[in-house]
C-alpha cells in the first residue's frame, strides 16, 4: 500500500523508530511550495510540525482563495504565480532567486529540502546549491502536469529537465499509486525510492465524528444531492454537470463550494443563473467545514474529465477521502484510479461512456434501498482508509534516516 518502502517501512529491521521530538526540533526542514494558502500545503506543513520539524516555508501565492491567511511559521514569499500560465511561472522562478539569496546563511543550516512539483524542485536544488549544503532533497507530486504528459519539443524538454533533477532527489513521495506506475517508472525510468502518501484527512477531523443520518429519512421524495467541493476545475466537467442539471430538475440538484480554477468564470455563472439546480456557495474554510458542506449531500462529483488520458485518470482525489469519512459515495469515471478503488471495495457509483446517458439513466433509476447498500458498505469501511494514520510518521521516520546516509 505504501509504494516501495512499503515494506522497506514494516519490514526493514535497519528502519528505526522515529526519532524523538528532542531530536526531531533540532531538524531545520526548509519546504518549497508553489501555494502557501492550499490546503494540503496547510495540512502537510502541520503534520510536519506535529512531528517535531522546525520547519520554514518558501512559497508562492496564486491569489484565488486563502486570501487572508497569515502563516503562523516562518515564512518567506516569493511572489505571485498562475494556473497554467507556464512562462508566466518561469519568470516567476526567476523572480523569486533573490529572495532565495538573501536567505543564503540560513540555508547552510538546512537538514533537510522538501519540494512540492517540480517548479519547486527546481528551486530547491538551487537553494542547496548556493549553500553548499548536501542535506537531503525529498520530492512531493500531488498532480502530473498536463505539459509533461505531451509530444511536443516542449514537454519533452521539461521531462528532461525534471529527469535530471531526479537524480538529485533522496525520496519521491507520490498521492497515487498510479502516477509511479504509469509515469515516473514507465515514462521519467525513475528507479529510486518512492512513499505513497495519500491525500487522507488530517486525524484531527477525527473530533467531528462521521455522519450517522440515515439516508432513509432524508431521501425519500426528495431531490438527491451531488457536491462539488475543493478546486473546481476542467470545463468539459463543469459542461457535464451543468446538461444534467438541466435533465435532471427536480430530480437532481447540484451544489459547488470552493474556487474556480480551470472552469471559465462567465460560463459558470450563466449555467447558475440559467439553472434552479445548481448553486455555488462560495469559499469554505479548509477541513473545518467539511462536516456541514458533506452533511448537506448525498453524492461526492468525483468524476475529473480535464486531462481524460493522463492526470485525471490517475490521480486521488481529495474529496474521495472527504466524502468517505463522512459517508457519502463518491461518483466516478470506470478504470479511472479512483473509479478503481470504488468499484474494488465496492464503496461508490463509476460510469462509463457515454456518460451523460450513463448518469441520467443512473439519476432517474435509482432506488433509495440501492443507495442505502452503498451507504452502508462505506459507513463500515475503517476510517484509517481516509484518515492519515501513521502515513505521516512512517514518512517523517524515512526523511529523518536520509540524512546520516548523505553524511
Amino acid at each position: 500500500m505504501f509504494g516501495a518502502l512499503d515494506e522497506l517501512v514494516q519490514d526493514d529491521a535497519s528502519v528505526q523508530p522515529m526519532a524523538s521530538t528532542s531530536t526531531l526540533s533540532r531538524r531545520r526542514l526548509f519546504y518549497f511550495c508553489s501555494e502557501v494558502s492550499d490546503a494540503s500545503t496547510l495540512k502537510r506543513i502541520q503534520q510536519f510540525i506535529d512531528h517535531g520539524f522546525d520547519i520554514t516555508v518558501f512559497g508562492f501565492h496564486r491569489t484565488r482563495y486563502n486570501t487572508g491567511y497569515e502563516p503562523a511559521w516562518p515564512y518567506v514569499p516569493l511572489g505571485l504565480t498562475v494556473d497554467g500560465r507556464y512562462w508566466h511561472r518561469l519568470g516567476a522562478l526567476i523572480g523569486a532567486l533573490p529572495a532565495i539569496i538573501a536567505k543564503r546563511a540560513k540555508l547552510k543550516d538546512a537538514s533537510l529540502f522538501y519540494a512540492r512539483n517540480l517548479d519547486q524542485l527546481i528551486l530547491a536544488l538551487f537553494a542547496r546549491l548556493i549553500a553548499f549544503n548536501r542535506a537531503p532533497i525529498v520530492y512531493e507530486v500531488l498532480d502530473i502536469p498536463p505539459f509533461l504528459t505531451r509530444t511536443g519539443l516542449g514537454s519533452r524538454l521539461l521531462r528532461w529537465i525534471e529527469r535530471r533533477c531526479l537524480r538529485g532527489v533522496d525520496l519521491l513521495v507520490l498521492s497515487s499509486p498510479a502516477f509511479h506506475r504509469r509515469y515516473y517508472a514507465a515514462i521519467q525510468e525513475y528507479e529510486g525510492p518512492w512513499f505513497l502518501l495519500e491525500n487522507k484527512l488530517h486525524p484531527s477531523i477525527t473530533a467531528v465524528g462521521r455522519s450517522d443520518v440515515p439516508a432513509a429519512t432524508r431521501k425519500r421524495g426528495e431531490p438527491w444531492v451531488v457536491g462539488y467541493f475543493g478546486l473546481i476545475r476542467g470545463q468539459a466537467t463543469f459542461d457535464l454537470m451543468a446538461r444534467l442539471a438541466e435533465r435532471l430538475q427536480g430530480r437532481v440538484v447540484f451544489k459547488f463550494r470552493g474556487a474556480l480554477t480551470t472552469v471559465d468564470p462567465v460560463r459558470f455563472q450563466a449555467a447558475l443563473d440559467r439553472l434552479p439546480n445548481m448553486s455555488f456557495g462560495g469559499p469554505y474554510v479548509p477541513h473545518q467545514d467539511l462536516e456541514t458542506l458533506y452533511r448537506e449531500v448525498d453524492f461526492a462529483w468525483a468524476l475529473d474529465l480535464e486531462h481524460t488520458d493522463h492526470n485525471s485518470r490517475w490521480l486521488m482525489p481529495c474529496r474521495f477521502y472527504e466524502a468517505g469519512y463522512f459517508g457519502v459515495p463518491c461518483l466516478a469515471v470506470r478504470s479511472f484510479e479512483v473509479g478503481s478503488v470504488l468499484e474494488r471495495h465496492r464503496i461508490g457509483f463509476t460510469f462509463e461512456q457515454p456518460l451523460e446517458e450513463q448518469l441520467l439513466r443512473f439519476f432517474e433509476t435509482l432506488t433509495v434501498e440501492d443507495y442505502e447498500r452503498i451507504r452502508a458498505r462505506l459507513d463500515a469501511v475503517p476510517p484509517e482508509m481516509f484518515v492519515a494514520t501513521d502515513d505521516a510518521r512512517r514518512l517523517c521516520t524515512l526523511m529523518d534516516d536520509l540524512t546520516p546516509r548523505r553524511g
